[in-house]
């Protein structure tokens, strides 16, 4: 059922979801499956958490937000929690590039061709490269390895600046990961994402999530937007029991928060009702980075050559994660988006650039500065791309640009965290049911359940462990009380 935010909603739930990020609605959708009730609630007006897109020009131009792309697995995640139609939307990009000055290089984002250009482009031995594949390969998440990115590239190619900016900067721009990280949120993602290529849905972001909205109607999630939880709901013996939404309590058996992690430690649910060990745990994890993004509109009628699916650019002569952070932008990626992208539309396209940024660079700023810092982002990116397309600028006939400070308003990210939390934040994630009864935590956490891919799977793993618990009051016939 489809509740108005003006409803007061008077049923009790098995499993209270809060935020509907690709995490939640996941784990919705696999708990009502299982013959759970669920109820969804968002804040925003529409579904996805930072899966989204809006629409500008009375809908003549569709902009989806964040840097497109996820690993082949997506496939498999959608077929098996969500629909065969969904997952067979799921196609991969035909072309990356790489243009920078230490090197240009095109490739499909195969493990295979990988191979060939560190092989070929870089003179790298088949033999070093391989080595450098199968240290990822068996990489482990239980391993204590104290491993750094920086250490991993230094140790199988020292002194190769170039070969750390070709295997990292998607990673950086797919998870925030930087070279001070450990070296298993590198491989595992690493792993994942580049083996079989890149992919898309094709029919653009707001058509997956109205598909996936309409399956979790289908099975039986109640759901309810613009309604922003004020509190998570815990009774005397430490055990939830329900939200509180303008101070109306709707009840459950269980909540899972697809909130940031500090968010709902510390203001949903209260330090208070958690030992002093997490508290201290909590208030250490270190939030990821947040971006910046210049939607670009092409006039209709017009059109752009094919130049790739995925541009990643720079003007920096080597490498480094605080280059790319850095407000003078001298790192960008462009998203281009074909007719195809959305086939079943009158022919359209559109451009996004997507730069990472810190979220401090943004938030002292006047009105004055932010606007001009606006202005300067928009300004590198219509530049950037002419570089790529020339004479692109004529045909642009609309452009915005979305901030640090536009994720957190949208998305209630803490300081507009786009890639969730450092790694140290998903052992504190999957704990948080140890400490409260029926609190449950998905969401962006640990850089590797950060990613569209990521977020799905971790709120299967979740989903998992909110049914074990569910079953466990019913076999203690505490449920019922």
């Amino acid at each position: 059922m489809q509740y108005s935010s003006r409803d007061k909603i008077s049923k009790s739930y098995d499993v209270i979801v809060v935020g509907a990020g690709l995490a939640g609605m996941t784990l919705a959708n696999k708990m009502a499956r299982d013959g759970r009730s669920v109820l969804l609630l968002e804040s925003h007006n529409k579904l996805g958490g930072f899966a989204t897109w809006f629409k500008r020009l009375e809908g003549e131009h569709i902009f989806d937000v964040s840097l497109h792309g996820f690993p082949v697995g997506m496939i498999k995640t959608c077929r098996k929690y969500w629909s065969r139609e969904i997952a067979d939307r799921i196609h991969q990009l035909k072309s990356v590039r790489y243009i920078n000055p230490q090197f240009e290089v095109e490739t499909d984002f195969t493990k295979e061709h990988f191979i060939k250009v560190l092989n070929e482009h870089f003179g790298v031995s088949i033999e070093s490269v391989q080595a450098f594949f199968d240290e990822l390969g068996a990489m482990n998440f239980y391993d204590n390895s104290q491993m750094t990115n920086g250490e991993l590239f230094q140790k199988h190619f020292p002194g190769r600046n170039d070969i750390t900016r070709f295997l990292l900067e998607p990673i950086v721009y797919a998870n925030g990961s930087n070279l001070e990280d450990p070296a298993i949120s590198y491989g595992i993602v690493f792993s994942n994402f580049m083996s079989k290529g890149v992919y898309i849905f094709q029919g653009g972001t707001d058509l997956m999530i109205s598909m996936m909205k309409d399956e979790l109607l289908k099975n039986g999630v109640d759901i309810q937007t613009q309604a922003r939880v004020d509190k998570i709901l815990v009774n005397n013996d430490k055990r939830v029991y329900g939200v509180e939404i303008k101070g109306h309590q709707i009840i459950s058996h269980s909540v899972v928060s697809n909130s940031n992690l500090k968010s709902t430690v510390q203001k949903m649910v209260g330090e208070n009702y958690f030992s002093e060990e997490f508290v201290k745990k909590t208030a250490a994890v270190r939030l990821n980075t947040s971006s910046c993004q210049v939607y670009m509109g092409i006039k209709k009628g017009e059109s752009i050559p094919f130049v790739g699916d995925l541009v990643f650019t720079s003007e920096d002569s080597s490498f480094s994660t605080d280059l790319i952070l850095s407000p003078k932008v001298g790192s960008q990626t462009f998203s281009v988006y074909y007719p195809d992208s959305r086939p079943h539309l009158a022919p359209a396209h559109a451009v996004v650039s997507s730069s990472n940024a810190r979220f401090e660079d943004w938030i002292n700023l006047s009105e004055s500065e932010y606007q001009k810092q606006k202005e300067y982002i928009i300004e590198k990116a219509i530049s950037g791309l002419e570089k790529i397309i020339p004479g692109v600028r004529q045909k642009i006939d609309y452009v915005d640009a979305a901030t640090p400070l536009t994720v957190e308003r949208y998305t209630l990210h803490e300081k507009g965290a786009s890639f969730g939390t450092k790694f140290e934040g998903l052992d504190v994630s999957m704990n948080m049911h140890k400490e409260l009864d029926g609190l449950f935590h998905a969401g962006s956490v640990g850089i590797i359940m950060s990613g569209w891919l990521g977020a799905a799977n971790y709120g299967v793993i979740q989903a998992h462990e909110v049914d074990n618990y569910l079953s466990r009051l019913e076999k203690s016939g505490s449920k019922e009380k």
